[in-house]
């Protein structure tokens, strides 16, 4: 018997003694009689709420038999069969035959939306990411009269700003990104930052970033450096910074003669 079954009532001797029937039409929907294993038990279900005027037991009872699966594919599943009689018949009725998970069931995880389940990477040629009105990684731009579009000045602060799109990254987009940056390859815990002659702030090819990031990061502009084109970490480094030096060594004896030992022996 499954653990969440329960001892059929008394008013339902009919079905639950109804062993051969329910195995019958389980074997049926199986399509073969080896995938049906042996009886796990039967459970009286809950009737439902008769009409006004309507007695119960004029609703008849209802037992649904488990029996185990044999399928390869649903271990741990089991077939249930529900059967149905009227009050005063030892007719029985096959309501309905259905594959069950049990405890020990593998089962599809649950339904996640897209959004959701999307990650970085899974973005490719031809697909569409639309971002959503409340993303939270965006705030609306700023507008402009037509007075600041004629000013140069303004025009070189308003592309600054983000003006001229409908939305720019907002305090806590700005925020996680640079988050993610200096925690990823290119930040100061690297191992190839860990063993730089100095860090990307005071190299030559370090391009910073415009707005509030230029405290943080920027590109390397390198291209012998293996961060070139990407975002680093102003505290990343590597061994292609532009003040790495190399320690110079004594001159090595230049000789330009042959040099043979003849007083000595090679081997006694």
């Amino acid at each position: 018997m499954r653990p969440d079954s329960q001892p059929a009532p008394a008013g339902t001797d009919v079905l639950t003694a109804a062993v051969d029937p329910a195995r019958a039409a389980a074997e049926e929907t199986a399509g073969d009689p080896g995938l049906v294993g042996e009886h796990l038990g039967a459970t009286a279900e809950r009737p439902g709420t008769p009409a006004e005027g309507t007695p119960p037991e004029a609703l008849g009872a209802v037992v649904t038999h488990s029996f185990a699966s044999r399928l390869p594919s649903y271990v741990g599943w089991h077939w249930a069969v529900t059967l149905a009689a009227v009050p005063g018949s030892d007719e029985v009725t096959v309501d309905e035959v259905v594959l069950l998970p049990g405890d020990a069931a593998l089962l599809a995880p649950a339904w996640v939306p897209w959004h959701e389940r999307l990650r970085p990477g899974d973005l490719s040629v031809g697909d569409v990411l639309p971002a959503t009105e409340d993303d939270p990684r965006l705030v609306p731009s700023y507008t402009a009269d037509d007075d600041a579009a004629a000013d140069p000045e303004a025009q070189a602060l308003a592309a600054e700003i983000g003006l001229g799109r409908e939305r720019v990254m907002s305090a806590e987009g700005r925020a996680s990104a640079a988050a993610r940056w200096l925690a990823g390859d290119f930040g100061p815990r690297a191992p190839m930052a860990r063993q730089a002659p100095g860090p990307c702030g005071t190299c030559g090819f370090f391009l910073p970033l415009a707005g509030s990031l230029r405290t943080l990061l920027g590109a390397c502009g390198n291209e012998y450096s293996p961060a070139d084109g990407r975002v680093v970490g102003i505290d990343y480094g590597c061994g292609a910074h532009s003040q790495a030096t190399l320690a110079v060594g004594e001159p090595a004896e230049v000789v330009t003669s042959a040099r043979y030992d003849t007083a000595d022996f090679d081997v006694l």
